[in-house]
Formats: C-alpha cells, structure tokens, sequence
C-alpha cells in the first residue's frame, strides 16, 4: 500500500492490473453494446429515441443511486469481498438482459444491473489507489481504461456478429461466460485488500458518507466529474443510428469502423497514460479535451460521408475522449485522503452515473428520428457536448491545482514531487 513505489510493477501487480482491466471490459461492453444494438432495438422492439435513451439512462441513474447508497460502507470491507458481491449481482442482472422478452422487461433488466454494476468501477479505482502511487496511476490507468478499446475491438464486433446470427439478446450471453471466468480469478488469485480498514474515519457509515460527501475539498471533484460524463454519455447512445441513417454506414462495414478504431485506441491508450505521468495529467486533459472540441463539431456536422475518412475522424474523436478519460481519472485518485478512497470513489462514480443518465436522457429529447430513420439535430447535440467539455477543464484547472498542493505538502524531502 506504500505511495512511495516505483514505477517498476510486480508479478502480482501486472496480473491485478490484467484483471481489473478484463473486469473492466466485461462491465464497459455491457454498456457500450447497447449502443451498436440501438437501431437494432429501435425496429425489434418498435420503440422511439425517447425510449431507448431511458434504457441507457436507467442504468445510469439505478447505478448512481445504488453507488450513493454504499458509498459509506465502501471503506468498512475489504475491498476484495465488496468487489465479488457487487460483480455478481452484476453478472445476474446482464443474464437478465440476455433472456428479456420485451422492452419492460428489457428496462428492469437495465435498472437491475446498474444496481450493482455501477459500484464496480469506483471500487476497481479504489484498489488502484490502495496498491499504486501517484506519479504511476497514469500507465495503470491507461492500461485498465482499455477496455474501452478492448470492448470495440473484440466485444462490440462479436456482439453485432452474434445479434445479426442469432438475437440481440445474444451479446447479453457472451458477456455472462466471460463474467464468471473473471469472478473465478478474483475469487482464487486476488490477495485481501483491506489496509485501509485500519485508518478507517469514525463513525457509521451514514456519517461517513455525509462528512465525504460535503467536504468543500471533494466538492469541487464531484462538480468536474459532472460534466465529465456529459460528453460519452450524449453522443453515444445515438452514434450508430446516426452513422447509419445520417452519414451512410452500411450496417456490414460497423464492425469495421469499431475494429479498427478500438485496435487504434489499445495503441493509443497506455501511450496516453504513460504521457500523463510524464508530462502532466492536467496537460494531457487539456489535449485531449481540445482534439474532443474540434472533433465533435466536425463529426456531429457530417453527412453522407466515405468509411474511410469516418474512421479516421472517429479515431481522432477517440483519441480526445480517451485522453480526457485516463488523465482525469488518474488525476481524481490523488483528491481523497486514504481513509475516504473507497467512500470518495463511490460518490464520484454515483455523480458520473447520474449526469451521464440525465445527458442521455436529454439527448433523447434533443435527437428525434425521421419516418426516414434520419437522425435530426445531432449538431445541436454536438454543440451541447462541446460547451460542456469546455467548462470541463476550467473545473479540472481547479483540481488539478489542489491536487498540486496537497502531494507538495506530504511529499518526503528526499522524494521528488509526482508529475500532474
């Protein structure tokens, strides 16, 4: 648990990495397949745009309300246990998805696996914050943030593969097998996790959440995280029906635009986090929000467009979300103390989870689809995205300089200051 490591990794570190990232994977795809199946449930299940965004935003605000509610008891268990409960309860409401007969069905589905699934980033970050120092959480999280990549490169393509031969219920399934092999290995090669049991703050659990909750120094994170969510959680549950009614996207070639984007985004990734720790966490989220700017407004403006030159825009597009993701995640786990990870953790996940769900609700409003199956007002959406990336990094600023303060202050003599 030392914050004094070096940035050389362990054998048991690399795998705790390569774990926390295939788990990542697995609850990544679950969200981002929805986003590929969007025309697909549009048709199979004769719902509007309104509809599927409240699919995508029920799991975005079941999962913010259950992460608020067990953020006071985040830092009372071992972490490893609290990992295993909630990654089952996950696993269960993804099978529940894989055999949904119908839209009400498939909507209890989604609520019932933000329940659990929302709560497992915070806690993976959580662990990351307990096992690695500072001036290396860049390359860890660049590393675990590819599952990102990861869930475009092999999830989504086999996803579309399995929901055009079978169902769309099929990617559900898919995502169930690999669950369990991952709870297998957590359950029989990930050591207890519970240092932080021993600084544990006083007091249940209720006044643990309350004191981090309203704490003016995490405040101002959990104002940044806001607005952090808004971006992703707006333009991609309409990305593919937009690339395919809009720009000209043959229903064959998404596979193709994933791929290759997702191989772009595993090369890109660890390069991201490792820049971050050597260059500046806040610097590389300035880039990385600048390409995101520039991106959006050219993409969200397009209209029947060559594959190749979407690709290439969408890589780029990638790149700028990506690089605000691993930077301002590495830079949010040096905000809270080590007795307030788990429950500061769980909060910002709560925060992200529910102004992602009320971005994507809001999109829903703001898009409407055609009798054509157009999608209207995507560059109003994109206008939206961009104020919102901007007031970003004006919030970031402030972070980035209290961060700053705080690792000058606690910094040994004989240590130099981490890079952020």
């Amino acid at each position: 648990m030392s914050e004094t490591k070096t940035s050389t990794f362990t054998g048991y570190e690399k795998f705790i990495i390569a774990l926390l990232a295939t788990l990542q994977f697995t609850v990544v795809l679950d969200f981002m397949v929805l986003s590929p199946l969007g025309y697909i449930l549009l048709d199979k299940l004769s719902i509007s745009t309104s509809q599927f965004g409240l699919v995508v935003s029920a799991y975005a605000f079941s999962a913010g309300a259950s992460g608020l509610i067990t953020a006071g008891f985040a830092d009372k268990f071992d972490r490893k246990k609290l990992l295993l409960f909630f990654y089952t309860g996950f696993v269960i409401g993804t099978f529940l998805c894989g055999i949904a007969p119908s839209y009400n069905f498939l909507l209890m589905a989604r609520i019932f696996t933000g329940i659990f699934g929302g709560v497992i980033s915070s806690i993976s970050f959580a662990i990351i914050t307990d096992l690695f120092a500072i001036n290396v959480r860049g390359r860890v999280m660049g590393f675990v943030q590819m599952a990102f990549a990861s869930s475009q490169v092999l999830g989504i393509p086999i996803g579309l593969y399995l929901a055009k031969a079978f169902s769309w219920h099929a990617p559900f399934l898919m995502i169930v097998g690999l669950s369990i092999v991952v709870g297998l290995l957590i359950v029989t090669y990930m050591k207890p996790i519970n240092a932080h049991l021993k600084i544990q703050a006083k007091g249940n659990a209720f006044q643990h959440l309350g004191k981090t909750l309203t704490r003016p120094d995490y405040l101002q994170a959990f104002a940044a995280t806001t607005l952090l969510a808004t971006g992703g959680f707006m333009l991609m549950p309409f990305g593919t029906a937009f690339g395919v009614n809009n720009l000209g996207i043959k229903e064959t070639e998404l596979p193709t635009l994933y791929m290759i984007t997702g191989i772009c985004m595993l090369v890109f990734s660890p390069f991201i986090g490792k820049l971050s720790d050597k260059i500046g966490k806040y610097k590389v989220f300035l880039a990385g929000s600048a390409i995101t700017c520039v991106m959006t407004l050219i993409y969200c403006n397009l209209s029947v467009t060559p594959l190749w030159i979407i690709i290439g825009l969408n890589v780029l597009l990638f790149i700028g979300i990506t690089g605000r993701m691993i930077s301002a995640s590495a830079l949010m786990t040096a905000v809270p103390e080590p007795q307030d990870r788990g429950a500061f953790m769980g909060i910002n996940s709560s925060i992200q989870q529910i102004a992602g769900g009320i971005a994507a609700l809001i999109a829903g409003f703001i898009v409407s689809e055609s009798s054509t199956g157009f999608i209207e007002n995507y560059p109003t959406l994109g206008n939206v995205v961009v104020v919102a990336v901007i007031i970003t990094a004006l919030l970031m600023y402030r972070i980035h300089k209290y961060v700053t303060a705080k690792l000058a202050m606690t910094a040994s003599a004989a240590a130099p200051d981490p890079v952020v």
